[in-house]
């Protein structure tokens, strides 16, 4: 849906005025939030690590309502992120909302990951998360008594095999959220989490086993995997008045995965019709 020149939900202008930061926007479910955002004539600063996918993004919002500008940012490095930032307030005197939305794992046995593979995972998502938080808490959102924190993290919740590292990151981020929610209310700056599930995205779709990917939909109850813009609808929402009310929780945006692992009933509990098996009660006398 990256083409389109106008949000498919929300009214027109529902942004203006808004200066958003979206990390990890060069693809998937960052790109196509820093794009609903512009289409809402948001002010986006969108920033990743590598410069290319960026430009990409760039093109894509090229004539849309609000503005997009980009940095090639790596968001481990404190200085880097101090930079940006201030770049962003030199530039727009202000920052609304963060979307960090920038992270990464790779499936792996837990056995097989090294110290190494560990520590960069954390460093990504855990690390950047709050380098990325703290700059825009301590230089806009505090000065300017207010801001949003909308930090996307990972469904299910149930543990995560395959994916400890990310697991465990990305609970480290829920609590987070939850924890400066409380601590920041003061100066007026909501913080929510947002745990995606699968999501049809490039990445998911083109560098997971292609096992991995011909199942994937036989794990969501509602039978189907997420579409980006349904992530993008989410965070503009929260961006928006309407989410005003919103912080300290987290929203999960699975299909239900975080409940159940598949359809219901599994092939193997169904009864001859199809139909889900119950306890034969005895009739009353």
């Amino acid at each position: 849906m990256s083409e389109s020149s106008s949000s498919r939900i929300f009214r027109p202008g529902l942004l203006e005025g808004q200066v958003c930061l979206v990390s990890g926007a060069g693809s998937g479910l960052g790109r196509e939030t820093a794009l609903e955002l512009v289409r809402l004539g948001g002010s986006v600063i969108a920033c990743g690590r590598r410069q290319e996918p960026l430009e990409q993004t760039a093109a894509l919002a090229q004539g849309l309502a609000g503005s997009f500008e980009h940095e090639a940012t790596d968001i481990r490095d404190e200085e880097a992120v101090e930079r940006l930032i201030d770049g962003v307030l030199e530039r727009h005197s202000r920052l609304d909302v963060l979307v960090n939305n920038a992270g990464g794992q790779f499936l792996s046995p837990a056995e097989a990951i090294t110290p190494k593979g560990f520590r960069t995972v954390i460093e990504l998502n855990v690390q950047g998360t709050w380098l990325m938080t703290h700059a825009a808490a301590t230089k806009a959102f505090i000065p300017q008594g207010g801001g949003k924190v909308l930090s996307v993290t990972l469904s299910p919740h149930h543990g995560m095999p395959g994916m400890v590292h990310s697991g465990a990151a990305r609970a480290a981020v829920e609590n987070m959220m939850r924890t400066l929610a409380v601590e920041w209310a003061r100066f007026g700056i909501k913080t929510c989490a947002l745990a995606a599930g699968q999501f049809a995205t490039e990445t998911l779709m083109t560098k997971y086993p292609q096992v991995v990917v011909d199942n994937l939909e036989r794990s969501i109850p509602i039978g189907r995997a997420g579409r980006p813009e349904e992530m993008a609808w989410l965070v503009a929402y929260l961006a928006s008045p309407a989410g005003d009310f919103f912080s300290g929780t987290t929203i999960t945006i699975d299909g239900a995965r975080d409940n159940w692992a598949g359809p219901w009933p599994p092939d193997a509990i169904v009864g001859e019709g199809g139909e889900p098996v119950a306890e034969e009660r005895r009739p009353k006398p």
